[in-house]
Order: structure tokens, then sequence, then C-alpha cells
């Protein structure tokens, strides 16, 4: 029975989530197949790279960094997260990224990224690409709309995998992944509700892309009825969920270092707690 490992995002949410996998790391706990969205793919590659404390290190040094995440970056680039800085500086010089242990782990690797000419999911398996252009598809699941520009490539436009599937858990039982551990960044209480901007105004900002902006209308009742049959399969034991118990003290953008570790601890904190359940979950 193959088991999965599946990452939603949530920008700085994700270091509960960074949390949550170091933990799996310090025991032990590998998966057959893991899928990551956003912040999701972009600290969960260190799960498969092995790499305990990586996510929360590069994070607490340059969360007050303006080439990492600036409104300067996003008005002379068009991107609010710099993307030489986090996608090919950071990896490739100031905190390396161990791409030889990430294609040496035999664990399936996958990121979910949204097309934004049809507005439907890709799903992107890693099949030893090289460095750079794996960087390219975290940094095109992780690029948010209107505060990111749009990234091309294999002749595909894309953007935030959130907007067509912001925790692929039915992608991965298709795949045949039987067993699945779903690490969530919000509270069991938590449901999304529509966001601030108007319809008038999304397609106004996005009138290049109507497809996108039509994914965006329908994403909030999209990730409220996942939630629900993700509820409903864990009730029935069917999968096992790793939650905050609360939500988080942090900000989608954290610049406060002390918070981005509080959001960690909280996530090592759950896992801890969590790890006799999970390893009889594994076991059945």
């Amino acid at each position: 029975m193959k088991t999965g490992l599946i990452m939603e995002g949530g920008a700085m949410r994700g270091l509960f989530t960074a949390g949550v996998t170091d933990v799996l790391m310090e025991h032990n706990i590998t998966f057959d197949g893991a899928v990551g969205v956003s912040a999701g793919a972009a600290f969960g590659c260190n799960y498969k790279s092995k790499q305990i404390g990586r996510a929360l290190r590069y994070n607490k040094t340059y969360c007050r960094d303006k080439r990492y995440c600036s409104l300067r970056s996003l008005i002379t680039t068009g991107d609010l997260f710099g993307a030489d800085f986090c996608y090919r500086e950071i990896p490739e010089k100031l905190d390396l990224f161990d791409y030889d242990t990430f294609c040496q782990n035999p664990m399936e690797f996958y990121i979910v990224c949204t097309n934004v000419l049809t507005g439907e999911a890709v799903y992107k398996k890693f099949e030893e690409e090289s460095q750079a252009l794996l960087c390219e598809w975290m940094r095109a699941s992780a690029s948010l709309p209107l505060v990111s520009r749009i990234v091309e490539i294999d002749g595909l436009k894309l953007s935030d995998g959130g907007t067509a599937d912001s925790i692929p858990i039915k992608f991965f039982e298709n795949l045949g992944y039987e067993k699945n551990v779903v690490i969530l960044t919000r509270d069991k209480s938590y449901y999304k509700k529509e966001g601030k901007l108007s319809p008038l105004f999304m397609k106004l900002l996005l009138r290049k892309y109507p497809a996108l902006v039509e994914a965006l209308g329908k994403r909030t009742k999209m990730y409220n009825e996942t939630l629900e049959y993700i509820s409903g399969k864990e009730e029935k034991g069917e999968i096992f969920v790793i939650r905050p118990k609360d939500p988080l003290p942090i900000e989608r953008i954290e610049r406060r270092p002390e918070k981005l570790q509080e959001a960690y601890d909280i996530g090592r904190t759950v896992a801890s707690s969590q790890l006799d359940d999970l390893k009889k979950f594994l076991a059945k």
C-alpha cells in the first residue's frame, strides 16, 4: 500500500509544515511519495533532501532582507518575493540546497501549479531535471496572482498552485496512494471566506487570463469542499491529518524572525504529540 504526504501552502504558515517535517525526519518516518503546493513545495522539498532545519534557518536569516520580500522587489521586478534571490542565490550560494540527496531519495515528489490559460492544475513530477529547473517549478507553484509574474516553463504559463488545487488529496488518491498523511496550516475550525478584492477589479487586473480569474472565483468553494472531504475521511480513519490546534500567530508575509520560530515550534509540538498515532496509522 503506497503512502503519501500532502503539504498545502499558505506562505509563511509553511513554517508550521517545516516543523512537522523536521520531526518526521528526526524519527525516520518516510513516504513513497509527497506532493507540495506553493510553500508546501518550496519548504517541503527539504524533506526529500533530508535537510533538517534548513527552511527555518534561511527564512529567519533573510525575512527582513529587501531582496527576499519587499515592495521594492514587487515594483522593480514584478515579484513580491525576489525570484533571483529566493530561488537562485539562496539555494545555490547562501544556504545550499542538497540537490544530490534530493535526487537520490527514492520518494516521488510532485509540485502543483496552475495553468493560467486554462485555470486547471498542473501536477509536475520531479524526474531529475536540473536544480535550476526544479527551483523554477517551485517558484511557479508559489507565484501568487497580482504580486508575482507569470512563470513560463516548457511552453506553459504558470501561477500559484493553490488557485487550482490547494490540497491535492484526490490527486494523490487517483495516483494510487492509499494511505495518506495531510499537513494543513489552518486549524480545524477554519473555512475560507471570499477574498476582499471585488470580482470586477480582479477581472480588470487579470484581464489577459480569464480562465485564471474564473479559477480564482471558484477557489473558496473548492477549498472548503476539500476540507469537508478531508474531515470525512479523517473521521473514518482513512487519512491522517496534522494541523495546528489554533490559528497560527503569524502573518502570511512575516518579517519577525521570532514569529517564524514560533510557527515552526508549533509544528514540532503538534507533530511530536501525534507521533505514536501516526506510526500506528502507517503500520496498519
